[in-house]
């Protein structure tokens, strides 16, 4: 049975925040928009169809941005990937977003929609922009209500690091059929994300506690353990095991990264991590949409 290969895709910069993690704008707040053309757009999409036949792949899109629904050939885009019966998830913004458009996506076959949120009210919208809190929550039900996934991320930092366990409770109390974490992942080296590895290894802790009693509840959130440092902490509480017969050289646990995933920029550039800035392919970059 054949694997899936996601593929992550900035299909352009354009977005309605400037958030102050965003990856795009981390080193130049006043960079030119990049977007690809729907020439590049098609010849992107057509290799990646190459790439899974070549190493015996089915494809998986995560078309993002920016926020992707706002370059003018979105819907273009999403016609030729449901002309290709291929699955696919949208990581944008809420802003766009009403009862009409989401059922439109469902339309197209779109299986999850994921938002951002990255603190409570005051926090969010400091990180991003004045009103973003309350929208998102707000367009939960409207994702549920079109029979889409809504899944909730949070991007863990010094700044909201606090902030956790009441945001896990406001996107249960919200409907999120998923929600998940992960740490910031500083643009430079010289950087940090402003937290001690004592006070992560709490969080996951306090968490971790937090999940179990939700599920005992029967709550339809479900709990992604997205940061590969759950695997640790599992390994920790005795959950996590490595078999008896383990096999030496086999990797058990760990990204995925190159193996199963890589991320595409307007650009072309392609990148194995988002998250690593120097994780770009020079002797690839731009082949995906030439």
């Amino acid at each position: 049975m054949k694997q899936y290969f996601a593929f992550q895709w900035h299909i352009t910069d354009d977005c309605d925040q400037r958030c102050k993690h965003c990856y795009i704008f981390a080193e130049d707040n006043c960079k030119p928009i990049d977007s690809m053309s729907w020439q590049q757009i098609e010849d992107c999409f057509y290799n990646c169809l190459d790439f899974c036949d070549v190493y015996n792949r089915l494809p998986y899109f995560y078309i993002t941005g920016g926020d992707p629904i706002l370059h003018p050939d979105f819907w273009q885009l999403l016609t030729l990937i449901k002309d290709h019966d291929i699955p696919f998830t949208i990581l944008g913004n809420p802003f766009h977003l009403n009862d009409e458009v989401c059922k439109r996506l469902k339309d197209y076959g779109c299986q999850k929609y994921q938002l951002s949120l990255d603190g409570m009210r005051e926090t969010h919208d400091w990180f991003r922009k004045a009103g973003s809190f309350d929208i998102t929550l707000d367009k939960i039900g409207c994702i549920n209500r079109a029979g889409i996934r809504s899944v909730i991320m949070t991007t863990v930092s010094g700044k909201n690091i606090q902030e956790v366990p009441d945001i896990i409770d406001t996107v249960v109390e919200a409907g999120a059929n998923v929600f998940a974490f992960a740490r910031y992942c500083p643009t430079d080296g010289e950087e940090d994300s402003g937290m001690t590895a004592e006070a992560y290894r709490h969080l996951l802790d306090l968490s971790y506690k937090k999940f179990k009693q939700y599920e005992a509840t029967g709550c339809q959130t479900y709990f992604s353990k997205k940061d590969h440092l759950w695997t640790f902490y599992e390994y920790e509480q005795g959950i996590f095991k490595i078999p008896e017969d383990a096999e030496e050289g086999v990797i058990y646990g760990g990204c995925n990264c190159g193996n199963c995933h890589l991320t595409i920029l307007p650009t072309g550039d392609v990148y194995a991590c988002r998250r690593v800035q120097n994780s770009i392919n020079i002797s690839g970059a731009r082949h995906l949409s030439c």
